[in-house]
Order: structure tokens, then C-alpha cells, then sequence
């Protein structure tokens, strides 16, 4: 048998599969086996510590989730308060005042002017 790779998780069907086969080894009152990691003590422990571990890893999903979404809320905020300070800035100063540089806004004197498109109609 190949040697598992550990990293990766098992599929839900799997895992359904197993728990299937647990269930099912319930109802056999006469299953005995000398293997210490087949025995149904080693079953009944490592279920109950997949449940646990399952249950922490969806609360710790949950919490994260929450963190992730206020994080997301603080960074608009942020974002459209600062907004809101250059608008200011702009208003206070001037769209030409090196204020206005200062908080990351091009002076409207260095600006590129549109240019006109030189047609080729008229050489010909």
C-alpha cells in the first residue's frame, strides 16, 4: 500500500463511507479483534475526536468569516474617508495646491492636455 498523503483532505464521500461502515459495525454484538487500532474502544475514540474536531474547525471557520467581514467593513470605511479627505483638500485648496500633492492628487497644471488628431484628409 502506498504511503498516505496526509496533507491533503479526504473526500466527503469518504468520510461518509467510514461512518457508514461504523454505524454499521454497531449493530455486529459479536466483532472482537486483537488489532488495538481496529478494536471498537480506538472506533469509538477517534469518532468522537473527529466530531470534536470538526465541530471546533466550523467554529473557527465561523469566528473567521466574521473577523474577515468586519476587516472588509474597517477597509471601505477607511477608504471612502479618505476619499472624503481629499475632497476636502481639493476644496479647501485647491485642485492646483501641492496639499493636494501631498495626499496623492495630480496638480491640475501638470495635467496632460488633450491633442487634437491630426487627420490624413487633408494631404490628400
Amino acid at each position: 500500500m502506498p504511503a498516505q498523503d496526509k496533507t491533503r483532505r479526504l473526500p466527503l464521500q469518504a468520510i461518509s463511507q467510514d461512518i457508514s461502515a461504523w454505524h454499521g459495525l454497531q449493530t455486529i454484538s459479536t466483532y472482537d479483534t486483537t488489532r488495538a487500532d481496529a478494536s471498537v474502544a480506538k472506533l469509538q475514540q477517534a469518532y468522537q475526536a473527529m466530531l470534536a474536531q470538526k465541530q471546533a474547525e466550523t467554529e473557527k471557520l465561523t469566528l473567521y468569516r466574521a473577523a474577515a467581514d468586519a476587516a472588509r467593513l474597517a477597509e471601505w470605511e477607511f477608504h471612502n474617508a479618505v476619499l472624503a479627505m481629499k475632497e476636502v483638500i481639493r476644496g479647501q485648496y485647491g485642485s492646483d495646491s501641492d496639499q493636494a500633492q501631498a495626499v496623492g492628487l495630480k496638480k491640475k497644471s501638470e495635467r496632460k492636455r488633450p491633442q487634437r488628431k491630426k487627420s490624413d484628409a487633408i494631404a490628400s
